[in-house]
C-alpha cells in the first residue's frame, strides 16, 4: 500500500518506521532537519509533490492544533479512494470535519508514547480504534497493532474523549502540579525520586501534545475533581482528624484495587 505520512515527530518517524519495510512510504514535512533520520521512506517538503505518489492512505501525525489544517493542505491532491486517518489524542472536531471532507476516514489513539514506552515491547500497551470509521482503514490499523501485540479497544468519538481526560488528564495534571510545587531536596526518598522521574519524562514531551491532552474539553471536569479531593484532604490535615484520614485512606485502597 502507498501510504502518506503527515509530520516527522516522534509518532510520524514511529510510524515511518513501522510502516517502511511492508509498504511504500512518503513523508510530508515542511522542516526539512525533522526528517535527517527519516530512512527507508520518499521525503516531500510540498504538498505538490503529493499528487505523483498517489497515496492510498494518509496518517496524520502533526499536532492537534494543526491536524485539519494539514488535512486541508493535502486532500486537493488525494485521490477519491484515498483513506484520511489520524491518531491525534484528543478526537474534538475530528468528526464533522471526516462526515464532510468527502473521503473515507479512520481515528485511532495509541495509548503510548515514545517517551515512557517501550516501542520494542508494546504488549502490555493500548491503543484505541475509533468505531465511526471506514471498515477497510479499520481493518488495516486492527492488523497492525494485532502484530504489535496492542491491547486494542474500540470507542466512539465521544467515549474516546471521556476516557483519555481521566486516564491523560488526571496525571498530565496532577505530575504538572507536582512539578510546579517541588522543591530540590538533597535526599530524596524512593517515591519523591519516582515522581520527578514521571515529571521529567511528561515534560520532554513536545508542548503541543501537553496543551493537547489539557485543552480536551472534558480535561476541566476531570481538574476539578483534582481540587474537589484536595480540599477534602487539606481539611482533614488542618484538622489533625485520624479518623478522617482512615476513612479517605480507605476509600483510596477501594478506588485503586
Amino acid at each position: 500500500m502507498k501510504i502518506l505520512i503527515l509530520g516527522a515527530g516522534k509518532m510520524g518517524s514511529f510510524f515511518t518506521d513501522l510502516l517502511s519495510f511492508d509498504h511504500e512510504v512518503a513523508v510530508l514535512e515542511r522542516d526539512a532537519r525533522r526528517m535527517r533520520f527519516i530512512y527507508n521512506a520518499i521525503r516531500m517538503q510540498s504538498t505538490d509533490e503529493v499528487d505523483a505518489f498517489a497515496p492510498e492512505m494518509v496518517i496524520n501525525c502533526v499536532t492537534l492544533n494543526h491536524t485539519v489544517e494539514a488535512f486541508q493542505d493535502v486532500l486537493p491532491h488525494l485521490r477519491p479512494y484515498c483513506i484520511i486517518s489520524d491518531v491525534a489524542s484528543v478526537k474534538t472536531g475530528l468528526q464533522e470535519f471526516y462526515r464532510t471532507s468527502g473521503f473515507p476516514s479512520v481515528s485511532t489513539h495509541p495509548m503510548f508514547g515514545p517517551t515512557f514506552a517501550n516501542l520494542g515491547s508494546l504488549a502490555s500497551e493500548n491503543t484505541i480504534i475509533i468505531s465511526e470509521g471506514d471498515h477497510l482503514g479499520k481493518i488495516f490499523f486492527k492488523d497492525l497493532y494485532e502484530k504489535l501485540k496492542l491491547n486494542i479497544f474500540e470507542y466512539t468519538f465521544e467515549e474516546h474523549d471521556r476516557v483519555v481526560a481521566c486516564s491523560l488528564g488526571i496525571p498530565f495534571a496532577s505530575t504538572l502540579v507536582f512539578a510546579a510545587t517541588m522543591v530540590h531536596q538533597d535526599a530524596p526518598g524512593t517515591t519523591f525520586k519516582r515522581h520527578m522521574k514521571i515529571a521529567r519524562g511528561l515534560l520532554s514531551e513536545d508542548d503541543d501534545l501537553l496543551a493537547e491532552i489539557l485543552f480536551n474539553p472534558r480535561t476541566t471536569g476531570q481538574i476539578a475533581r483534582i481540587q474537589k479531593e484536595l480540599d477534602a484532604l487539606q481539611d482533614i490535615i488542618r484538622r489533625h482528624d485520624t479518623d478522617a484520614m482512615k476513612a479517605f485512606l480507605v476509600k483510596l485502597r477501594k478506588k485503586i484495587k
